[in-house]
């Protein structure tokens, strides 16, 4: 086999070409076998007419037009290959010429060989331009991956701090997350929303907690039940100022008021089934919080949340949320917000803090306008209704778990921190 392109040979036994792009074998005649076998081996120089004639019709005398015709035809069955030029020589021959671009074709090509002169002997030029187009169309494809939108909305926080607090008459230290422009990250900025007399939590050895703000919001979520690797669940605690304001929030009164309302009826509660462990099909992952939104002179809004996560697969699956506001003297009928889509989970890390980032694609979303709507109501009301019409990518934060709780950043009335209960529930 003579080698002609790197798709393209002679075969000088069987007299054909055979095509590798295309896998196929074109005929040759013996003639035409021979003096393209004599052009290939003259390397780019000029073969005189005698030298093709003595190559083509061995030991015989033939007339010139004999090769003139054989030179037809194979400029014909060389035709499709375009970097293969057989030209005319004026008074001096026939030459094969064959373009170095014939390296860049497409190949079909099982010979290692062949594929090494594809890339080794293009240009230099050749080379660079497909290395910076193929980073390119990389660069393009990643810059508008769902994975680049996730790293977006996380470069957007840091979790480099802490804060010391003073909840319910104890100290603590709090993890603080906060939005890069936020502009305003003392302590006092969570601790002014609450009346400083009061020891609710003076039983409690301690309690852990996450702070967090998006410039805007300034969100608490505590577990005053806790040791360092667990919380218990029990008496959480989540608290987001929504107005700069001190609202003088006392804190035995806001756990006998928290009580109660959360003793009416649960328009998100979800009856856990007693079944046989590991006799679902599916599990469903399903977080529950309940988060209170204190303004001076205003009722106290409570925004009960529940998400559920059903994975399909590692780090997809569907996503559900439902979020239900009352007021402490229900003069407010339930605004009741649901979505529903898919999810897509990243781990990933923010100032080495570990967390799960979701990213929901939504796929249908409910709102359930209420009967009666108080003052106090009217802002969250509004900013569900803009979410209702412009929503359809969302992301949530996961950023502590264990087994019985978990603590989220979600999308709700800007950005809202809280420590949720967890459960597992069989489908």
């Amino acid at each position: 086999m003579l080698k002609i392109t790197p798709y393209l040979e002679l075969d000088t036994e069987a007299n054909h070409l055979v095509d590798h792009v295309n896998g196929k074998n074109i005929s040759l005649t013996f003639s035409e076998s021979a003096v393209l076998n004599c052009l290939l081996l003259s390397s780019n120089s000029v073969c005189s007419k005698d030298e093709l004639l003595g190559a083509g019709w061995p030991d015989r005398v033939v007339a010139t037009t004999s090769l003139t015709q054989c030179i037809s035809t194979l400029r014909k069955k060389l035709d499709p290959y375009r970097e293969v030029q057989l030209k005319t020589v004026a008074r001096r021959g026939y030459q094969l010429h064959i373009a170095t671009q014939s390296h860049v074709k497409m190949l079909a090509v099982n010979d290692a060989e062949s594929m090494r002169a594809a890339i080794v002997d293009v240009s230099l030029v050749v080379k660079v331009s497909g290395i910076l187009l193929a980073l390119f169309l990389v660069l393009l494809v990643w810059y508008f991956s769902d994975y680049h939108k996730v790293s977006q909305k996380l470069s957007l926080w840091s979790a480099d701090k802490r804060v010391e607090l003073k909840i319910g008459g104890i100290t603590g230290d709090a993890r603080l997350l906060y939005k890069d422009d936020a502009p305003h990250l003392h302590p006092s900025m969570w601790e002014k929303h609450l009346d400083s007399d009061g020891d609710y939590l003076a039983s409690y050895p301690g309690f852990n907690a996450f702070v967090a703000t998006d410039g805007t919001n300034y969100s608490m979520a505590i577990c005053p039940d806790s040791d360092k690797e667990q919380c218990s669940g029990n008496g959480l605690i989540n608290i987001t100022s929504v107005d700069s304001e001190p609202a003088g929030l006392n804190m035995k009164d806001f756990a006998e008021l928290s009580k109660k309302m959360e003793q009416r009826i649960r328009y998100n509660r979800i009856m856990l089934p007693e079944g046989e462990e590991g006799v679902g099909a599916l599990i469903e992952h399903h977080y529950h919080a309940d988060v209170y939104f204190p303004v001076k002179g205003e009722l106290l809004i409570r925004s009960d949340i529940s998400m559920s996560l059903i994975y399909d697969s590692d780090t997809t699956g569907e996503f559900h949320s439902s979020t239900c506001i009352t007021d402490e003297d229900c003069l407010t009928t339930p605004i009741k917000y649901k979505i529903r889509g898919k999810f897509k989970q990243y781990s990933e890390t923010i100032d080495n803090l570990k967390i799960d980032a979701f990213q929901v694609s939504v796929q249908q979303k409910d709102l359930i306008k209420p009967e009666r709507l108080n003052a106090s109501a009217v802002p969250f009301y509004r900013d569900l209704r803009k979410r209702d019409i412009k929503d359809e990518e969302l992301y949530f934060f996961r950023i502590y778990q264990d087994d019985k709780t978990a603590v989220w950043i979600t999308p709700l009335f800007g950005q809202v921190t809280a420590w949720y209960k967890y459960d597992q529930v069989d489908i």
